[in-house]
């Protein structure tokens, strides 16, 4: 039966992420994009608690003007942590003008979390980071994130938790309720993630962990979402031309 202890997952995944840092990065500092939403709120108050304040740093990058933009700061205040803010409204611009034809809808929709791991890395490059990866299991189900942008990084705490189990986090670490709890939206449609997706994260959540089957319509729909992005989760593949190594491989 499946039940799921926030307080103990909690504890485990702090452990995790100083484990990481030891063999990784000794000394260096987390580097997280700070949406204002759970995930990434979740992901900086991990960090704290398992590095100090001292050692994490939040990166805000609206695209010109970001309605919630509010939420960011309430997390950067109420971690304590060391932030910067980085429109990156001129580099899309430059972009989507300097491409010589038209962009798709979701070449354009994607460019935007592409630019901003690019901001994440030059930041991380020059405050000795490694860059956190801030999504979650439920999202990468049904591929719900952009490939080369939010769904990359150096260490990914919650990407084998559900929403639930990190709003459930969220919640033991004494986050906000205003951030663990905040409707996430596209930030272009005004649309919300689950109206996007046409199916609630608790039901994708229930139907992951506990094989709880959704109304024919939504399982249909959430088994064609995840096979068809399924490649998002795999490593890139590599052509095996059958020449032998004489230098060993190393862990």
């Amino acid at each position: 039966m499946y039940n799921f202890d926030a307080k103990e997952t909690k504890d485990r995944c702090v452990d995790w992420i100083r484990d990481f840092f030891k063999e990784n990065g000794q000394g260096c500092s987390a580097v997280i994009g700070i949406s204002g939403g759970k995930d990434s709120s979740v992901v900086a108050a991990l960090c704290v608690e398992a590095l100090g304040r001292d050692r994490v740093i939040g990166v805000l990058m609206p695209n010109g003007e970001q309605a919630d933009i509010d939420m960011a700061k309430l997390l950067v205040d109420h971690l304590g942590i060391r932030s910067y803010t980085v429109n990156i409204k001129d580099a899309f611009d430059g972009v989507v003008k300097s491409i010589p034809f038209t962009l798709s809808d979701q070449s354009r929709v994607n460019l935007a979390p592409r630019i901003r791991m690019s901001v994440l890395y030059a930041v991380s490059q020059s405050h000795n980071g490694r860059v956190a990866n801030t999504c979650n299991l439920s999202e990468d189900w049904v591929g719900y994130s952009t490939r080369y942008g939010d769904s990359v990084g150096d260490f990914s705490p919650c990407s084998n938790l559900t929403v639930q189990e990190v709003k459930a986090i969220g919640r033991v670490l004494g986050l906000p309720a205003a951030l663990v709890d905040k409707l996430p939206v596209d930030g272009l449609s005004g649309k919300s993630d689950e109206d996007n997706l046409g199916f609630t994260y608790l039901e994708l959540d229930r139907y992951i962990r506990e094989g709880v089957l959704p109304e024919p319509g939504t399982k249909e729909r959430i088994d064609r979402l995840h096979k068809v992005n399924a490649f998002k989760l795999k490593l890139m593949p590599a052509f095996d031309p059958g020449i032998a190594l004489r230098a060993p491989l190393l862990e």
